[in-house]
């Protein structure tokens, strides 16, 4: 295969979601057992489609190629098994049902880690290769580094010269952040950190992690019935996370929210939004990244007091083809959890704090499968993705 013309591919299945290399000149044909492979499917039969609402489907063919039918790098393709067939034997209760997403439900998310097969693409060619946001290409192109004034007290010298009381700062720089109270590093601030060393991040490679058993083992009977050091999932230490992709989300005027609010208003039911805008740089953190928020789309819902189920959406390719043509893309999800208080006074309770929880669970998986749809592109990454800028927005009282 050439290197020049290797495009990765995600698959999403009822299983979840996993990332194939081919070649753009590969036949479809090639395609389809790319996909039986690294999915370990019982059988081929399986049909491929370009949307989630099995629209597009992707032909088997030995002389059409990946390139023909209008895949790109990094494009998402999902797979949906014909007629009920029986394609993964060892199915967990775990995995998500091809379906649509609903919040009050555990079931409905792909789970927040995905496994990743290692690329055979060596460091510099997914230099090369991987196509990361403008923002990210902006942010790599600059310094970093904090500017500092000279001390009047301290600094003894020349306006054209620096001691250690006036030099730049690094952007990953403790005792900056913890003065400018910022508690999470960016995450192009923990790129320099990691690239800072005497290799310059020449071994750095940024993986997702991953809780699943890998699957071949022949030293004992497949899971559940065995299980050894060679395939079960490595050992996990809970940490909090020092990095986050996103620093600030902006909208870019009240009336955005306050038209988003009105149906709570006037209904007293929860609602759920997408957010439409961009990412740009944010100032007020070293190599920070802001969403900014230009729109709110609702899509079709069933809501009530404390719950929200999101239904099939037929306009969202017309909403994600509108928004492309005016140069947006989602950057997010809102939604509301609001109880009024006082109806009088207009308050509502505050919920949410330090002694009861900010995300409950269900928040949290749907937060993770909407990132695992929007991952963000990273060339430092062996599948090409790491993480995701795919932002979450609660409102709710104070």
């Amino acid at each position: 295969m050439s290197k020049a013309k290797a495009i990765l591919l995600r698959v999403q299945s009822p299983e979840g979601t996993k990332r194939i290399e081919v070649s753009s000149s590969d036949s479809t044909c090639r395609l389809f057992e790319r996909v039986h492979d690294t999915f370990d499917l019982s059988s081929f039969a399986f049909a491929l489609y370009k949307e989630r609402n099995q629209k597009n489907e992707i032909a088997s063919s030995k002389s059409r190629t990946v390139a023909s039918a209008g895949l790109r790098h990094g494009d998402m393709i999902y797979l949906q098994p014909l007629n009920g067939a029986v394609l993964f034997p060892t199915t967990s209760s775990n995995n998500t049902p091809s379906g649509e997403p609903v919040l009050a439900s555990t079931s409905t998310s792909s789970g927040i880690s995905n496994s990743r097969p290692s690329s055979s693409l060596s460091v510099n060619s997914k230099l090369s290769t991987v196509k990361e946001d403008p923002v990210d290409l902006q942010l790599s192109k600059l310094d970093g580094k904090v500017q500092r004034k000279q001390d009047p007290k301290l600094c003894r010298h020349n306006t054209n010269s620096r001691c250690v009381h006036c030099s730049a700062l690094e952007p990953f720089d403790e005792a900056y952040l913890r003065e400018h109270n910022v508690k999470h590093l960016s995450f192009h601030s923990y790129l320099r950190k990691m690239t800072s060393g005497v290799d310059k991040g020449k071994f750095l490679a940024l993986e997702d992690i991953s809780c699943r058993i890998k699957n071949g083992c022949k030293d004992h009977p497949p899971w559940p019935k065995g299980i050894c050091s060679k395939c079960q999932p490595n050992a996990i230490t809970l940490n909090r996370q020092v990095y986050r992709h996103v620093d600030n989300v902006a909208f870019e005027n009240k009336d955005l929210v306050e038209r988003f609010l009105n149906y709570w208003r006037s209904t007293g039911h929860q609602r759920i939004g997408f957010l439409y805008g961009n990412y740009e740089i944010h100032n007020d953190v070293p190599l920070g990244i802001r969403a900014n928020v230009v729109a709110i789309y609702e899509p079709p819902q069933e809501s009530g007091r404390d719950s929200i189920r999101l239904l099939r959406d037929d306009k969202e390719e017309l909403v994600e083809d509108l928004a492309r043509s005016l140069g947006l893309r989602r950057v997010g999800w809102i939604f509301t959890d609001l109880i009024p208080e006082d109806v009088q006074k207009g308050t509502v309770k505050h919920l949410r704090h330090i002694n009861s929880h900010f995300l409950s669970s269900e928040e949290c998986i749907m937060a993770g499968h909407f990132q695992n749809l929007h991952p963000n592109p990273c060339k430092y990454a062996s599948g090409g993705y790491f993480g995701s800028k795919f932002v979450t927005v609660c409102v709710t009282g104070k």
